[in-house]
């Protein structure tokens, strides 16, 4: 019996090799053919996916079957996601057990657990500087206690995301260590240099991702002699993936991963993965290449699991991460999309989406293959105004003008502004600014609540719900940020922790506010309205079937500056979704929305008909519909 079942398991690993052999090893040999040691590379690349095919636990092997059978799975309505810091949510990973019900109940089927790989003691930018891809962090527990949590997670039906950093490594990782103390092997694992010609030369051309308390992109070492890559800070080390053993050892990791119970690998700063002199260093011909093999690598060993790949460029740089040309539906199955993120905030600030309809118009594809979008407004990083100054030429704006007033609005100091933020990462020499903040915080609520503002404090409870639809609604996986469901405001603690004090996104990376969760049915706060709409949102998504991520997304131009709008493509007819970015009455023709293929006028996301009013459909403030 147990014969037949190994005989049944090497025939499925035949054919899944086979499956996605053409997409593997074409990669490899375009990028490794002319390294000597390439052939003893290709022959250990497929014991490691053969190995990890054996260790791979039995009902893993079945969700692989599972998902092959249903390669929709990632794209349905049903799928939902919830993105947090382990010890800010629950403590630690046993924590989160006993935390699953809240998460059922809002109606989540994904969550992302923050980096909670094991870190190098001290500042790890966030957790992202780990010394040891196969232990957790042991603030949160053991390997055992991870385990524990996917189980549980599947067996509700929620598929786990975590996050894989594919850039660098720690300096005190094992392979970092042993290179500083001069073994040749390792050395070569990272990009080190004997002299600064080399460093100081690729400088020219690169930008700098953390001017203000990591300036440069290169370190010298005096005690072992080299200048090592360090593109975001001293204690992260850029990885050489030019050399094939850097893409074996990183394989096996993901694979091991896998094996953990891991359903979404986050594959972290994959623009900066390859480097070429005279250029940038991202997002390079090779990087999609490598994003390439290593799906092929999923698909063959374990392929209930997708990649999210964490490109945070502009949409021409950002699509080619989710397969283009050669890479179409072969690549990543997940990408954020920022410039939705960045289009809101625009819009919101502006009361004018027509910036927003260009770029979501102009830039993206009505349709993806094998892959969709990652929605959110808000995530654990601050926010970049990626508004080309070409598209804000496009509808008669200065790019560099709009920018900073993005900065000023959303900071606060911009006359008028409804918002309370923080500047991060200023830029004296380019102007640069960005933005941390709670969604709460940048949507009004902290300043209409100190204000004593109760029409203000409305307002920004309607701009969180109408954000929370429009991810839940424009194709994708809509991604909440904890807390943004009881709009939770910014955190002012961080500047008396040393470690956070010097890093303004920490002011939105609050604790879990676990009263506010026990009183959300007990009271009508902000916190209670958003929590029962957010749940709303969600649950309405559910049952709307053309919210598919499959099915097309079209933007579509009403003659009111302040509503964006855009069609889902189903098969059995048209979902006409429309937001009001504004805080007034906007009325748009009746003969226009039934022109877009809206029969019946009824809201799918309310669950009640749309009447119009003299020829028109009324949108109050902040409006959010969807029309079927």
């Amino acid at each position: 019996m147990a014969k037949a079942a190994a005989s049944a398991d090497d025939e499925i690993f035949a054919l899944r090799l086979e499956r996605s052999a053409p997409d593997l090893w074409p990669m490899l040999e375009a990028l490794y053919g002319r390294h000597p040691a390439f052939d003893a590379f290709r022959a250990n690349l497929l014991k490691a996916l053969q190995k990890a095919w054996a260790a791979r636990p039995a009902d893993l092997k079945r969700l692989d079957l599972k998902r092959d059978l249903e390669p929709d799975w990632f794209q349905r309505p049903d799928m939902a996601g919830y993105v947090f810091y382990i010890d800010r949510f629950a403590g630690n990973l046993r924590g989160v057990l006993d935390k699953l019900d809240y998460l059922t109940d809002l109606g989540i089927t994904y969550v992302h657990f923050m980096p909670c790989l094991k870190p190098r003691p001290g500042d790890s930018d966030g957790g992202y500087s780990v010394m040891d891809y196969r232990q957790i962090n042991p603030a949160y527990g053991t390997m055992a206690d991870f385990e524990a949590v996917s189980a549980a997670l599947r067996a509700r039906g929620m598929s786990l995301c975590i996050d894989l950093v594919l850039n660098h490594t720690a300096k005190e990782h094992a392979w970092a260590k042993k290179a500083a103390k001069g073994d040749a092997r390792y050395q070569d694992y990272y990009l080190m240099f004997d002299s600064a010609e080399m460093p100081e030369r690729y400088s020219e051309t690169l930008v700098e991702v953390f001017p203000e308390h990591a300036p440069g992109n290169f370190t010298h070492y005096p005690e072992f002699g080299k200048w090592v890559w360090t593109t975001f800070n001293e204690h992260q080390w850029d990885l050489n993936w030019a050399n094939p053993q850097v893409f074996l050892e990183i394989v096996e990791i993901m694979l091991h991963l896998a094996n953990r119970g891991v359903d979404v690998l986050r594959l972290d700063a994959v623009a900066f993965m390859w480097k070429r002199l005279g250029t940038r260093c991202q997002s390079e011909p090779e990087v999609h290449m490598l994003l390439q093999a290593l799906r092929a690598c999923s698909r063959i060993a374990a392929p209930a699991v997708i990649h999210l790949e964490e490109a945070i460029v502009s949409p021409a740089e950002m699509l080619p991460y989710l397969g283009r040309g050669q890479h179409d539906g072969k690549e990543g199955n997940l990408a954020y999309h920022n410039s939705l993120m960045v289009q809101f905030w625009s819009a919101l600030a502006t009361r004018d989406t027509r910036l927003m309809r260009h770029v979501l118009a102009t830039h993206f594809p009505e349709t993806l293959r094998n892959a969709t979008y990652a929605t959110y407004i808000r995530c654990h990083d601050d926010i970049g105004w990626a508004v080309t100054d070409e598209d804000a030429q496009a509808v008669g704006m200065s790019g560099p003008a709009h920018r900073g007033f993005l900065s000023d609005f959303f900071e606060g100091s911009f006359p008028g502004s409804f918002a309370q933020g923080a500047l991060f990462q200023v830029n004296e020499e380019t102007g640069d600014k960005r933005i941390s903040g709670s969604f709460a915080a940048l949507a009004g609520l902290e300043r209409a609540q100190a204000a004593g503002d109760v029409a203000g404090v409305e307002m920004a409870v309607q701009r969180m719900l109408m954000g929370h639809a429009l991810i839940a609604s424009f194709g994708g996986i809509p991604l909440i940020y904890m807390g943004d469901e009881l709009a939770l405001p910014n955190d002012y603690g961080y500047l008396q922790v040393a470690a956070h004090a010097h890093d303004s996104r920490w002011v939105h990376r609050p604790q879990m506010d676990w009263q506010a969760v026990a009183r959300r049915d007990d009271d009508n706060t902000p916190a209670a309205q958003v929590f029962w709409g957010t749940r709303h949102i969600l649950a309405r998504r559910r049952t709307v079937a053309a919210l598919h991520a499959g099915n097309g997304t079209r933007v579509v131009f009403p003659d009111a500056q302040g509503v964006f709008a855009f069609q889902r493509l189903a098969p059995t007819g048209v979902v006409l979704c429309m937001f009001n970015f504004t805080e007034h009455w906007q009325h748009i023709p009746e003969d226009w929305v039934r022109a877009q293929g809206v029969s019946l006028m009824h809201d799918a996301l309310s669950d009640h008909p749309v009447e119009t009013h003299q020829g028109a459909v009324a949108l109050p403030p902040y409006a959010r519909v969807w029309l079927t």
